[in-house]
């Protein structure tokens, strides 16, 4: 069974922005991981990547600026997702998007602090314009996956840019053309054959409720 909700107001992620130099700037520019610190860190390769990006893709039908938390068991099941859409007046900041995907963890799945060691990963696609290089949005993605899952007690996965040409998961070189941000999802009912229940969210900011419209 799939749970669906329906879109509220994009999720307001506030900042001003700050001029270059201040310490506000220097201290925003901390808050975001180059490609060869992700590469680094030890974050778990995906065993499907093409697979977790189209179901994400087609539960959630992202637009740029609209990021997909998902939450996999350790047989790369999805066993939660939320999406919300970033405004893009928005400076960067891994601190705000931290905030933010926080905020929709504890909507849709409870946290796993007690555990040792985690045994769910997190994983982030985010949609937007361009091509799949690197930039400091990105960055600031990064650090804030890192550190939501640290407080959420999950282990912290891949970090996966859609776009126009296609998607790719940074740090690790691998991609594809389809699915892409001009794309159309393919139908949800052939990728969740035999597939457990998934609770999934989209929209919402986050001090808004979500409302339940519909269950399959």
């Amino acid at each position: 069974m799939t749970f669906g909700f329906a879109p509220s107001p994009a999720t307001s992620i506030s900042a001003f922005p700050t001029p270059p130099g201040s310490a506000a700037s220097v201290n925003r520019l901390a808050r975001m991981l180059e490609p060869a610190e992700w590469a680094s860190a030890g974050i778990p390769l995906l065993r499907s990547p093409r697979e977790v990006v189209s179901g994400l893709h087609s539960r959630h039908r992202p637009t740029p600026t609209t990021a997909v938390i998902a939450v996999l068991d350790h047989e790369e099941r999805l066993t939660a997702s939320a999406s919300f859409a970033r405004r893009d007046t928005v400076a960067a900041d891994g601190w705000e998007f931290r905030n933010a995907l926080l905020a929709h963890l504890r909507r849709v799945i409870p946290h796993d602090l007690r555990r040792r060691t985690p045994v769910r990963t997190a994983v982030l696609l985010y949609c937007r314009d361009g091509d799949e290089r690197w930039t400091e949005e990105d960055g600031a993605w990064m650090w804030g996956l890192r550190d939501a899952c640290t407080l959420h007690g999950l282990r912290c996965g891949a970090y996966i840019t859609l776009t126009g040409g296609g998607w790719q998961v940074l740090g690790e070189g691998r991609g594809g053309r389809r699915p892409s941000s001009l794309s159309e999802p393919a139908p949800l009912a052939d990728l969740v054959t035999e597939q457990p229940p998934v609770l999934t969210r989209t929209g919402g900011g986050s001090a808004q409720a979500l409302h339940r419209s519909a269950a399959r």
